[in-house]
């Protein structure tokens, strides 16, 4: 019988008992702080105990965050989550920097293995040359002002047919075979968004001013250029996104719009609205791959184990220990994420599933996250395991692909599997000019922020329309659509995280490339790589992987045409 349970990990530094208040912070602070360090031995402790220090409060923060995205509407765990962002991080982050001026200035810091700390040390010279002490509590004001997206958010529902549902719920009648009543949720849907339109631009209007400020206080000409060395980009530019946003135009947009096309074609339709895009070709219902949240982990469960059956155990230990939360409700925030728990070493899953295809792929996705947070969870220092978006999503979009050959798990009829495989592919290059629109709008945000928000209207329509306006004809939808881009959440909460995504998906089709090829080698590559966490560069990690990192016209247009191929086999 194998154990399930998660032993709870020996603190060696810190009190085991350790209560999350500054005055008991403050004197392990003030330790390390003062520590002589008289050797490259005593130097790689004193990384270690800060390291156990680190990963006690990130715990301590993640279930903070995890239980009010639960449950938005609860004033005790929101006020729970704010004492930790205005009470503890503000007067952490100005001893933490200092910490990490004492390891620079450390005399000991050249004789530590270069190969081993060489992303490490990179990483800490760059805090410490962007960290402003005036920042710290803007900062804190941002982390406390941004959370109030999902409180506006978590109280969306629509009633449809006398039935209240979370507009995650509603969406489901948008893949309604009969037309009316598909346009009939999608304008509820729109509806209720714009009731809140006006507020959400408010708080965006807020979130703008403070982050440029921070930008300014930085030494910054704006926002943008300040997140790509606050999120460690040394692998790439804005002017490289601005080539890579060129190469989806060029490359991806032209095979959706033969794809949209086809679909009014199949269904008899011109011209295409919004409502018409989700709806299956086939003239069938929707796909429904699990009757509700529990068998959608058991069904997950068993196609993990299905692929190698320690994928399998990590998420049985997960079901085991109560670390998943995926059923949409009133209340709940909005999206999904996998949040790692950095002591006990497995992920928290949050989702909202209304028991579509799409909850599926949401599952699998944050099932790869989980996997990487498992591999990782041993690693030396909790900085090791801070890998950046480019590979964490790498690891969940592959994983959304290799999991295809086993989603008969989820599907009882052959009909109804290469549907779902159809649908995921055709999503998979659907994903790359929706997070060009939300990258080049965000570009643009930040190197105007001084627009109002029918100047940032007027900018998403045209950005939206370059690539492709989801291939739907949008004349009588106009406010609609120029208010979509207040769904994306990344937008309001992590502001700048999204071409990961774009960067990740070739990642992840290469991946799958070679899984096709030559499963067993694939996967121990992909799993070699995510156990790495952040201890290389992005590319020696897309090596690991057996994959380039590479976005390129030439790449691009290499592994859209193998999807395109797939796509094909399976008409």
């Amino acid at each position: 019988m194998i154990n399930l349970t998660i032993p709870k990990k020996k603190r060696v530094y810190i009190p085991q008992d350790l209560q999350i208040k500054w005055e008991n912070l403050e004197v392990i602070l003030n330790e390390l702080l003062e520590r002589p360090i008289g050797n490259v031995q005593e130097l790689e402790q004193w990384l270690k105990d800060k390291s156990e220090l680190e990963a006690a409060l990130e715990e301590d923060f993640a279930w903070r965050y995890i239980r009010m995205s639960c449950d938005t509407a609860n004033e005790s765990l929101v006020k729970d989550f704010q004492y930790f962002a205005t009470e503890i991080e503000p007067k952490i982050s100005p001893v933490a920097n200092k910490l990490n001026q004492k390891f620079n200035d450390s005399p000991f810091i050249d004789e530590l293995d270069q190969d081993k700390f060489f992303v490490y040390i990179r990483a800490i010279r760059k805090a410490l040359e962007i960290y402003r002490e005036e920042n710290v509590e803007l900062l804190t004001r941002l982390q406390v002002t941004q959370q109030k997206y999902q409180g506006i958010t978590g109280a969306m529902s629509v009633t449809i047919n006398g039935q209240e549902y979370t507009l995650e719920q509603a969406a489901n009648f948008i893949k309604d075979t009969d037309r009316q009543v598909r346009q009939q949720a999608w304008e509820t849907i729109q509806q209720r968004r714009m009731v809140d339109k006006d507020d959400l631009n408010m708080l965006f209007d807020e979130l703008i001013v403070m982050r440029h400020e921070v930008a300014l206080n930085a030494g910054f000409e704006n926002y943008r250029d300040y997140m790509f060395q606050a999120l460690g980009r040394f692998d790439y530019s804005p002017q490289d996104c601005y080539h890579f946003h060129e190469a989806i135009e060029k490359q991806i947009v032209p095979i959706l719009k033969e794809q949209a096309e086809k679909r009014a074609e199949l269904l008899d339709i011109a011209p295409l609205k919004p409502w018409d895009m989700e709806v299956s070709t086939t003239g069938k219902p929707a796909l429904k791959p699990f009757k509700n949240g529990g068998e959608l982990i058991d069904k997950s469960i068993a196609c993990f184990n299905a692929i190698d059956p320690k994928l399998g155990q990590m998420l049985s230990i997960m079901k085991t220990n109560n670390l998943f939360d995926v059923e949409s409700r009133k209340g709940k925030a909005p999206g999904g994420y996998n949040y790692p728990l950095a002591e006990t070493g497995a992920p928290f899953i949050f989702m909202n599933s209304a028991n579509s295809l799409r909850d599926l792929t949401t599952m699998v996705h944050e099932g790869g996250h989980a996997v990487h947070t498992f591999l990782t969870a041993n690693l030396e220092l909790n900085d090791f395991k801070h890998c950046p978006s480019e590979v964490a999503e790498l690891a969940s979009m592959s994983m959304e692909l290799i999991s295809m050959d086993n989603w008969n798990i989820y599907f009882d009829n052959e009909e109804d599997l290469i549907r779902a495989k159809k649908e995921q592919l055709v999503d998979v290059l659907k994903t790359l000019p929706w997070v060009a629109v939300i990258d080049q709008f965000q570009h643009w945000i930040y190197t105007n922020p001084s627009h109002n928000a029918a100047d940032r209207e007027e900018a998403f329509k045209q950005i939206y329309t370059r690539f492709g306006a989801g291939f739907a004809n949008w004349d009588g939808q106009e406010k609609e659509f120029g208010n979509i881009w207040q769904k994306q959440l990344h937008l309001f909460e992590v502001p700048f995280y999204y071409i990961e995504y774009a960067i990740a998906q070739l990642g992840a089709i290469a991946i799958w490339k070679n899984y096709k090829e030559n499963p067993s080698k694939a996967l121990e590559q992909y799993l070699n790589a995510l156990s790495l966490g952040y201890t290389k560069p992005i590319n020696e990690i897309y090596e690991t992987a057996g994959i380039k990192f590479d976005f390129s016209l030439g790449y691009i247009e290499q592994l859209a045409s193998f999807v395109k191929d797939e796509l094909q086999k399976l008409n």
